[in-house]
């Protein structure tokens, strides 16, 4: 029944006249609106006592209210309208309850203090750069230099990693599979036999044996038609216009990234080696053709290659994920690398804010010196990670910890020190002394902290020497 019926019924006795008024005040305060059912209204009411109830209707007894076919299931002679009545304009409006304000998270003042007399004691010459957020309580500590960029070397690492990690996905995965077209008649592979490999950077000469085995074990010893390399790239990787001569090193790239003639000869190579008999002209480049079905696929996730590029400073594999990233933005542009920085630029610039035009990025490595980001710029990327479960979750476990393992074992082995710092270095000493040190640690108030030291045109020695005081500050 709805209650604009009941109304009707209540005005056909004078007696109740009092009490249609009291619904019509409660329609018109929201409850009692078009077609709701008793049931909705039982629900809102149910939870009141019936102190207010009689407060509202004053004089009248329980007898006129039970002259209200199911009026009692409404109100339940238990149900309050003391909440209702306030918002209808009652005389004595029922009092609030004050409500707690949520405490601040306020930033360690002790810290600050501490940072404020590192960053203004006596230091070697040279350009110095230094900010300090706290991710807890999502404010910053302390800046000196904080958006002067820099040269920042292997610290670029970050970015390029996390900007990979955000377009691939931290669990991307590698992916090199064999397919064959045709049947195996006897110990011969009446068709094609077709490798299609992606930019895995791990990938070695000696790795393609997995898949000619495969090739075995389904009893081929000869393949009557082509031998297909189905490659994502096709000539040797190239360094950077403003690399030095020895800062490409080829022989530390996979095997996918050393051109399509050395894929060929080592897949050559393999198949001989597990007897399976193929000439030079069988060997092709092509497409896998339509028809084929894989026989054999290896998978390798894009934490080998972070580990390498962020703990060991992989320069060979951070250039290998920059490709990789790139051929993912644009498949149609042959220049991976030059689409990779474009996304690395776009990423800068469109996800984390940052739009000054002094920050420069030339690679996906930090080899280039004419790479420059600011304190700031490698918080900011720091920060965006932290908001990103899975990013830093690769980030803390791929990053050096300070005493324990990559670049940090030695640069950070104070004790007092000690697996609490996890961090990227940026090293190069030419054409001038370049160090740079960015990560995350836990401060004596144990909020989560994101630093990033900058230091160039200054001895390398000496920047180490700062990066082992700011650290030690930081922890106090």
């Amino acid at each position: 029944m709805d209650y604009t019926r009941i109304l009707l019924e209540m005005n056909r006795n004078h007696t109740m006249t009092k009490i249609s008024s009291l619904f019509v005040a409660v329609k018109q305060c929201g409850l009692l609106l078009g077609q709701n059912r008793i049931l909705g209204q039982q629900k809102f009411l149910g939870q009141h006592s019936s102190l207010g109830l009689h407060k509202f209707l004053g004089q009248h007894s329980s007898q006129n209210l039970h002259c209200l076919p199911g009026l009692s299931k409404v109100l339940g002679f238990g149900l309050a309208m003391g909440v209702v009545l306030t918002g209808c304009g009652s005389k004595k409006k029922e009092e609030s309850k004050p409500v707690a304000k949520a405490q601040e998270v306020t930033v360690d003042q002790r810290l600050v203090h501490r940072l404020d007399s590192f960053a203004h004691a006596r230091r070697p010459n040279g350009k110095f750069g230094l900010y300090v957020y706290d991710l807890t309580a999502n404010k910053p500590v302390y800046g000196l230099g904080t958006d002067e960029a820099q040269p920042v070397a292997s610290c670029l690492k970050l970015l390029s990693g996390v900007a990979a990690l955000h377009h691939l996905g931290a669990r991307y995965m590698f992916r090199t599979t064999l397919y064959i077209k045709g049947k195996v008649v006897g110990d011969t592979l009446r068709g094609d036999a077709i490798l299609r490999a992606g930019l895995d950077p791990l990938l070695q000469a000696q790795d393609l044996r997995m898949f000619s085995r495969q090739l075995r074990r389904l009893g081929v010893k000869a393949v009557d038609g082509r031998c297909v390399l189905d490659l994502t790239l096709h000539d040797k990787v190239q360094a950077e216009p403003h690399w030095y001569p020895w800062d490409l090193s080829y022989s530390h790239y996979g095997i996918l990234f050393k051109g399509e003639d050395g894929v060929r000869k080592a897949w050559k190579q393999a198949l001989l080696a597990d007897g399976i008999r193929v000439k030079d002209e069988q060997l092709v480049n092509g497409r896998t053709p339509r028809g084929s079905h894989g026989v054999f696929r290896f998978l390798r996730s894009v934490d080998r290659t972070t580990r390498l590029m962020w703990k060991n400073s992989s320069n060979t594999q951070a250039t290998s994920l920059l490709y990789a990233l790139g051929h993912a933005v644009d498949p149609r542009n042959p220049d991976m690398a030059a689409s990779g920085v474009k996304y690395l630029r776009q990423f800068l610039r469109h996800d984390l804010g940052l739009r000054d035009t002094s920050l420069v990025i030339h690679d996906g490595c930090g080899l280039c010196v004419h790479n420059h980001l600011s304190p700031r710029a490698l918080v900011t990327v720091l920060t965006y990670a932290y908001h990103d479960k899975p990013i830093y979750a690769q980030l803390m476990q791929n990053m050096s910890i300070a005493g324990e393992d990559g670049t940090l074992r030695r640069l950070l082995s104070d004790p007092r020190v000690k697996g609490r710092i996890h961090a990227k270095t940026g090293t190069l000493s030419h054409p001038y002394g370049i160090s740079s040190l960015a990560g995350y640690c836990k401060g004596a108030d144990g909020h989560v902290l994101a630093f990033a030291l900058l230091d160039s045109e200054m001895s390398v020695l000496d920047a180490h020497v700062l990066q082992q005081k700011l650290c030690r500050t930081m922890l106090e």
